[in-house]
């Protein structure tokens, strides 16, 4: 099966470079991140595998040596679990063939596939601009943000029930605020509650309130959370930390759409929209009896999932300029050789790393140019790009 044009904007990689030669990877993945195209690497065999059962790849790149495993015991492990993914090998001077035991015949037609990607892309995302316009308080024209911010444009005028979903630091709160910028409830309130960051005995007070008495130490009627989102939108952070007993009320609200205070039989109607996040695979924990399936049923009604920054291309340098100018206006200059160095990096913190470490390099630049040295990220430019 070839690539076809629409995968492009699949939000996972649709191309995996995998070779323990940093050279190689970089010359490939250039070509696709110029024209933002999903790419990402794999140092070796067995990362390939896991990057594959992580993405929804379908070109791999892989190279002739590798350095963990037998490249024909990767090419059967491929055509064995990964039916729907072509191979290209890679020569030793990183040029690309097909492999002559390979299932894909013919050569010809991946490269073509290859080089029409980018036209394709143009086509589509010309007719779809104005769905793909970057949300409020959002920096990333990626093809996988594009997605992103058409999908929460298009939910935003509705009182559907959201599920944002993606690794700590991608953004999730910021997502959540912009749909509710955009809509109708915009001039009300949006309430944020963290999951996790309140105790359990406490977290039922928060959310629902409770009356003057309704346990020792409340020495005055205290309104909820919910209650103080009437009109507006209830946007529950890390939702997976949600205790079990929690997570049963929560259904009966957005069920119903009532709430009782602690310490009263009393009940009041409340209209809030749902949004919720988390950096858990909620499904999974439903599967397991961890987290209520039918909780997770009526929170996912519209999933967003955000992408990590290591598949987000070309935005690393959007974001890294703008982190810099918010942080010092005028003054928050990168030079060409930093940036490259900030776009090789794997950002395991997402984009909350990238601010963090630019926010540091700025005061080790002294209000000067940043430069790879004052990044921390263990490259040395001197030594032509070598890491250490």
């Amino acid at each position: 099966m070839t690539l076809a044009a629409h995968s492009f904007y699949n939000p996972d990689p649709a191309v995996i470079v995998a070779s323990a030669n940093a050279a190689t990877r970089k010359q490939i993945l250039q070509k696709f991140h110029s024209s933002s195209i999903p790419a990402s690497e794999a140092l070796g065999g067995a990362d390939a595998i896991g990057k594959l059962e992580a993405s929804d790849c379908r070109l791999l790149f892989l190279d002739g040596n590798l350095p963990d495993l037998e490249t024909d015991d990767v090419l059967r492990m491929i055509d064995a679990r990964f039916p729907g993914i072509d191979v290209l090998l890679l020569d030793e001077a990183g040029q690309p063939t097909v492999p002559q035991t390979w299932r894909s015949s013919d050569a010809q037609q991946l490269f073509q596939t290859v080089s029409q990607w980018e036209g394709a892309r143009s086509a589509d995302e010309e007719a779809q601009r104005p769905l793909a316009e970057m949300l409020p308080g959002m920096v990333g024209q990626s093809p996988c943000m594009s997605r992103v911010h058409r999908m929460a444009r298009l939910v935003a005028g509705h009182d559907t029930p959201v599920l944002i979903t993606g690794a700590t630091g991608t953004g999730k709160e910021l997502v959540a605020s912009a749909i509710h910028q955009l809509s109708p409830r915009a001039e009300k309130r949006m309430v944020t509650i963290n999951c996790a960051a309140i105790p359990e005995a406490l977290l039922e007070a928060e959310l629902f309130g409770y009356t003057r008495g309704a346990f020792t130490g409340a020495i005055q009627s205290h309104l909820g959370r919910i209650h103080a989102a009437q009109g507006g939108t209830l946007f529950l952070d890390e939702v997976g930390e949600m205790p079990p007993g929690m997570q049963a009320k929560l259904l009966r609200f957005i069920d119903r759409g009532e709430i009782q205070r602690l310490g009263s039989s009393e009940t009041f109607r409340v209209d809030a929209r749902i949004i919720a996040a988390t950096n858990v695979d909620l499904s999974a924990l439903a599967r397991q009896k961890l987290f209520r399936e039918d909780l997770f049923y009526r929170l996912s009604v519209f999933p967003i999932e955000l992408p990590p920054l290591a598949r987000r291309g070309a935005d690393v340098r959007l974001l890294a300029q703008h982190f810099a100018q918010k942080i010092s206006g005028s003054a928050g200059r990168i030079s060409a050789e930093a940036m490259e160095v900030l776009q090789r990096h794997t950002w395991p913190g997402n984009v909350r790393e990238l601010q963090h470490v630019i926010e540091r390099a700025l005061i080790l630049a002294e209000r000067g140019t940043i430069q790879p040295e004052h990044l921390g990220l263990g490259e040395v430019e001197s030594t032509g790009n070598r890491l250490i």
